[in-house]
């Protein structure tokens, strides 16, 4: 990997910062520990991790900062960033799936590190978080494709209005022969590029004169392959059913398996947020529903989940941090609950309950690192859990 002489600083020492590091030898790394070695009136470029948050006070005293995609902006090949609330990692996975025959290469949020990226490939495939769009004010895709945005890392932005601020940024630095596909609440949004917007999967279907019948992907996984197969429609005119049904799901995203008793449970570990179980419910809506709920829920508000859940035959189990959070909303909804508060127990009081009409599924609607230590060792516990049931 070619090197860069060039002297910068960077804030942060984890997977972003030591990656920068390889490409920049010369930089200087910080976190909060090298706060008394922190020159306050420094000019140099400073990169800023995008694990940290605005508030951080190096973060407060800098200046010239940027992030990485910035520092890279004039390297940077033809590219489609991939943002939103649920659903970036799929359709970015999906998305290098079918585009990696035309010289692509995928990264940034997920799998290599946005500096670690070949330059002299054709279309880079970026997952884009809200972090990195907040300190990102030169950079600009060349397609956008921005999911439906619902309240997510509270506590990081401070409040809706910022994440949602954050998000949509990209629009604001792109050019007239440039394209961002959008949900239809922001058809107004200012931007020089071409919009399209779209309220659900039909929308898309229509637009890009593709057959969803053709598609084996039930949602939320079908809005996430109808916005790859747009990429490759936009880019190459070309629809491929076949190819975008070779492609093979993540574990730990409304992962069906059954026990011994040939009862149905989902691991969904990686929702998240309110808006990721939404969505994963949907399938099962005509079901009885055993859903485990809980964690930490980063400061969102979890009401619009009670309020979408209440018609459903449902019955929530408690879990986490926000387990009696989780207890007073179904209070409030008039939802039945029984609160749990580790996942072993709610697990043996719906092994209990369920029967082979019925469905279980653990969609926390918040994030794992009150218990766990990640959203994949959550869904791995559950799978083992289950799989010794008696």
């Amino acid at each position: 990997m070619k090197t860069d002489d060039r002297k910068i600083r960077i804030l942060g020492k984890g997977v972003t910062a030591l990656a920068l590091k390889d490409k920049f030898p010369n930089a200087t790394l910080y976190d909060d520990s090298d706060f008394d070695k922190y020159d306050l009136t420094s000019n140099e470029i400073t990169v800023v991790s995008p694990g940290i948050p605005p508030y951080n006070h190096m973060v407060l005293n800098s200046k010239n900062l940027l992030s990485d995609y910035d520092l890279f902006s004039d390297d940077m090949p033809l590219s489609i960033w991939i943002s939103g609330t649920n659903g970036k990692t799929t359709t970015t996975q999906m998305t290098q799936h079918l585009l990696e025959n035309y010289n692509s290469v995928y990264g940034g949020n997920i799998g290599t590190p946005l500096s670690h990226l070949d330059t002299n490939v054709n279309i880079w495939i970026l997952e884009t978080s809200s972090f990195t769009l907040h300190y990102t004010n030169k950079a600009k895709p060349n397609l956008y494709i921005l999911l439906p945005i619902s309240e997510d890392h509270i506590t990081w932005h401070g409040n809706f209005y910022e994440y949602k601020h954050a998000k949509l940024k990209p629009l604001d630095f792109m050019e007239e022969n440039e394209i961002a596909i959008v949900p239809f609440e922001f058809k107004d949004y200012p931007t020089k590029a071409l919009k399209i917007v779209y309220r659900n999967s039909d929308d898309l279907c229509e637009y890009f004169s593709i057959d969803k019948s053709k598609i084996k992907f039930k949602e939320p996984f079908l809005l996430d392959a109808l916005l790859a197969m747009a990429s490759q429609k936009i880019f190459f005119d070309k629809i491929d059913y076949e190819k975008i049904n070779s492609f093979i799901i993540d574990k730990h995203k409304v992962e069906e398996f059954t026990d011994n008793k040939n009862r149905l449970w989902i691991d969904d570990s990686k929702a998240t947020n309110v808006d990721a179980t939404i969505n994963a419910l949907v399938p099962y809506k005509d079901y009885e529903i055993h859903i485990i709920l809980g964690g930490d829920d980063k400061g969102a508000n979890l009401e619009p989940l009670f309020e979408n859940i209440k018609e459903l035959n449902i019955n929530v189990y408690s879990i986490g941090t926000n387990s009696e959070k989780i207890v007073d909303y179904c209070s409030k909804f008039n939802i039945k609950v029984e609160k749990c508060d580790f996942l072993s127990i709610a697990v043996d009081k719906i092994n209990k309950k369920l029967d082979e009409n019925n469905i279980a599924i653990l969609s926390p609607a918040a994030a794992s690192l009150d218990q766990f230590k990640s959203y994949a060792h959550r869904g791995n516990e559950f799978k083992k859990l289950v799989s010794t049931l008696s």
